[in-house]
């Protein structure tokens, strides 16, 4: 005998997308240590061994992070992608299990490509520096489990820049919101040997709209005056009155008026900036809340006709022909 130790094959399973794991089986379930895919859009397993995945541990899907000590795992739904281009600095996109509970530190460091989270609400324990270097990650879409948890909150407070953020309650309701960008800022204070801290934009208060960690969406829209009375970003304006319209979960008859004002007035902006996302449904209540005038719908149109949006166009052209002045319409006597 050679005295050498023995290299297993690791083992391979099928699954919904590819990803080289390592893991540690528990008696709660499984926590992964570490995990790489070579998809842009990915999602985590749910189970594995018929275990529940309840953990994230420290590292667990940071590019940079050294290899860990567990069971090595490969999952492939077969696509034969070669394994040299496993890599999360391309994931774009990533669910993560509806039975995670804990999320080690650093779990997600400079995964800098990423730009959606999908997660549920009931993961009870973030670690420290889980988002750092994800600069790029700003939508994410959160699903109820039971009864409010601090998810929400934890990102907001953590994340200060501009998030878009989708919320599926236990019921079935969705709801969307914006949470504008702000810039928490140390300038040096040399006379007084000591550094100023600043905050820059109008979105801070929207981080902070929360009571004892639960989003409380008439504190949210209680903002909004003092939102348009600072700096702020128009385009940015005009998609938070837009979601707030179109999903108006708790929206009171006097800031459905506010957002509805403002989004008749930038009418134009928001038709453009939907026509440019191809969402037809969204067009569409634009199209019937808003009610654009002329100029705003044939400048519309001519982006609809330059991207080769048919279906925006349609809507768009029957839009202008319902707002033209029936004046107009030629009429014969005979």
């Amino acid at each position: 005998m050679s005295g050498e130790k023995e290299v297993s094959a690791v083992e391979t399973i099928p699954g919904s997308g590819n990803w080289k794991l390592t893991i540690r089986r528990e008696a709660a379930g499984i926590t992964i240590l570490r995990a790489a895919t070579c998809d842009a859009r990915a999602r985590l397993p749910e189970t594995l061994y018929g275990l529940p995945v309840t953990a994230l541990g420290d590292h667990a899907l940071s590019p940079t992070a050294a290899s860990a000590e567990g069971e090595d795992l490969l999952v492939t739904c077969g696509t034969g992608t070669d394994p040299g281009t496993w890599s999360n600095r391309d994931l774009e996109d990533l669910t993560l299990p509806r039975s995670l509970e804990r999320v080690g530190d650093y779990a997600l460091m400079n995964c800098g490509g990423l730009r959606t989270l999908r997660l549920h609400d009931g993961i009870g324990q973030w670690g420290g520096g889980v988002l750092m270097n994800c600069r790029r990650l700003a939508a994410f879409h959160l699903t109820r489990v039971g009864e409010q948890g601090d998810t929400l909150a934890w990102f907001a407070d953590e994340l200060p820049w501009e998030l878009d953020v989708t919320v599926e309650e236990t019921d079935g309701t969705v709801f969307r919101l914006l949470f504008p960008e702000y810039r928490e800022v140390y300038e040096e204070n040399c006379p007084a040997h000591h550094f100023d801290y600043n905050i820059f934009g109008a979105g801070y208060p929207y981080h902070h709209s929360f009571r004892r960690k639960r989003l409380d969406l008439r504190t949210y829209d209680e903002l909004w005056s003092g939102f348009l009375g600072m700096e702020h970003d128009e385009d940015c304006a005009v998609r938070l009155a837009f979601w707030r319209l179109r999903y108006p979960v708790e929206l009171t008859p006097r800031a459905e008026g506010q957002y509805l004002s403002y989004l008749r007035a930038h009418a134009g902006e928001a038709a453009v900036w939907l026509v440019g996302e191809r969402d037809m449904p969204g067009l569409a209540f634009l199209l019937r809340t808003a009610e654009p005038d002329r100029e705003a719908l044939s400048a519309a149109c001519a982006l609809a006709r330059e991207s080769g949006v048919s279906e925006a166009l349609a809507l768009l052209l029957e839009q202008q022909r319902d707002a033209a002045p029936r004046g107009l319409d030629k009429t014969f006597d005979l």
